[in-house]
């Protein structure tokens, strides 16, 4: 392998280890203010027991996903200086608004969050909680309008070969936007409800369960039945912008080769670019057509109209059916979860095989994420600004083998957090909570004052 296609390896594995982190915080960071305000307007202590805990996760997720994404921003110089030459003007402030107006709001009142227990009034800490959660969506607002962008590049001007903004409304609004940014934030507050039950589920596995696990098992199993139908319904609408600005991209998902009327709906194929066909085809007559253009027999294009602008097929064709066949595990977890829990009188009573269940879809939303993030950056490819810049283009000429050293070197440090964040999670769910050095429910907290 050449030195882009290491680069592009290095930079899928770092951004894939960051992207588990914030789509646990993003979503997380509204759950902690539910519990929050649960306990604030029932002062029952096993809310204020699943906001010690939870905040605890929260913290361990943040300072992962700070981390990460530092070392993500240091490969935008080390592997992809054209990148930054070229399209560092648009991409530049919309970074660094996402640290002045995000990751410092964050970062500042997670503090509060975590030490503030005894030491401020309850309405500071409710307010904190709530800058919070506001802080990592707003986070997630300028990443999206980034990604986006180079998704669907709009609002701007090239001078001598640079980009520049000549509309910075239409730079963050571009057509894409409001599509992935909704689209992602469901997929963060699908992984943190099924977090939250897995681990929920874990904790009466191992019998280690207290009074908060049945609150925070149904808080799970009943978000992730609210989301899973909006998903779907905000899926396909992003699709079909897809379709309307890179038709190459939904020809790749598809298998769609050749142009042509009432293309069906594969549920299995096996690509083969070589031959520019699909191998163990099974689908469903002209499926696609209707899904994508509403109607049996619209037209879908195909992707030899794309002969050297198009994506690799394999990878979307597969991805995005993974992502799917995720989804509707998730559907079928969430929704038969609680219809067995109120067939056994509550969550705390759901079969064991129903808890097992569970445990195994505790991080099934970062499978999930993980396929749709392929699908979505793959799909861009051979350009990393679509249609304008080449990647190729814009890669440090680095020596192959010193990018694949730095690349093993990165995959086992990643290899090595995963597994003790996983271990420091089973930890946590697993103590009781006054050991989580917090204050009890006889330790209230100040008056308010002024």
């Amino acid at each position: 392998m050449d030195a882009l296609i290491l680069s592009r390896i290095q930079f899928a594995a770092n951004i894939s280890f960051h992207i588990l982190f914030p789509t646990i915080t993003i979503a997380l960071g509204w759950v902690l203010l539910y519990f929050r305000l649960r306990w604030r307007a029932s002062q029952n202590v096993a809310w204020l027991d699943a906001y010690r805990l939870w905040t605890k996760v929260f913290a361990l997720s943040f300072a992962l996903g700070v981390v990460s994404g530092v070392t993500m921003s240091f490969q935008f110089g080390t592997n992809w200086p054209g990148f930054m030459e070229r399209v560092g003007n648009i991409a530049g402030p919309l970074l660094g608004y996402e640290v002045l107006t995000a990751f410092f709001l964050e970062a500042g009142f997670l503090g509060i969050m975590l030490f503030g227990h005894d030491r401020v009034s309850e309405r500071t800490h409710l307010v904190s909680a709530f800058l919070v959660a506001f802080g990592t969506t707003l986070s997630a607002f300028w990443i999206l309008a980034l990604n986006s962008w180079m998704q669907t590049p709009a609002g701007y001007i090239l001078i001598d070969g640079e980009f520049h903004a000549a509309s910075w409304a239409a730079v963050v609004f571009n057509p894409s936007f409001p599509y992935r940014l909704t689209h992602m934030l469901l997929a963060s507050g699908l992984t943190v409800a099924f977090l939250l039950a897995g681990l929920s589920a874990w904790q009466y596995v191992r019998r280690s369960a207290d009074a908060a696990t049945a609150s925070v098992l149904r808080t799970g199993l009943a978000l992730g039945a609210l989301l899973i139908p909006v998903q779907v319904f905000v899926g396909d609408l992003h699709g079909l912008n897809t379709l309307e600005h890179q038709p190459q991209k939904i020809a790749a998902i598809e298998g769609i080769w050749k142009t042509e009327r009432g293309a069906p709906l594969l549920l299995f194929a096996w690509p083969d670019e070589a031959a520019r066909e699909n191998r163990f085809e099974i689908g469903i007559p002209k499926g696609a057509s209707l899904i994508l253009r509403h109607d049996a027999e619209g037209e879908l294009r195909g992707l030899e109209e794309f002969p050297d602008a198009h994506p690799p097929v394999a990878p979307l064709f597969f991805g995005f059916r993974i992502m799917v066949g995720i989804g509707l595990a998730m559907w079928l977890a969430s929704w038969g979860g609680l219809w067995l829990a109120r067939r056994a009188g509550g969550v705390d009573r759901l079969p064991r095989v129903a808890l097992w269940g569970l445990v195994a879809m505790t991080f099934s939303g970062w499978g999930a994420t993980l396929a749709g993030w392929y699908v979505t950056e793959i799909g861009r490819q051979p350009f990393i600004v679509h249609g304008l810049v080449r990647t190729a283009e814009v890669v440090a000429k680095q020596p192959a083998g010193q990018v694949a050293a730095t690349l093993v070197a990165w995959l086992l440090l990643y290899a090595f957090l995963l597994v003790a964040y996983v271990a420091v999670l089973m930890h946590l769910v697993e103590k009781k909570p006054a050991e989580l050095d917090a204050p009890t429910s006889d330790q209230p907290f100040p008056k308010e004052t002024a």
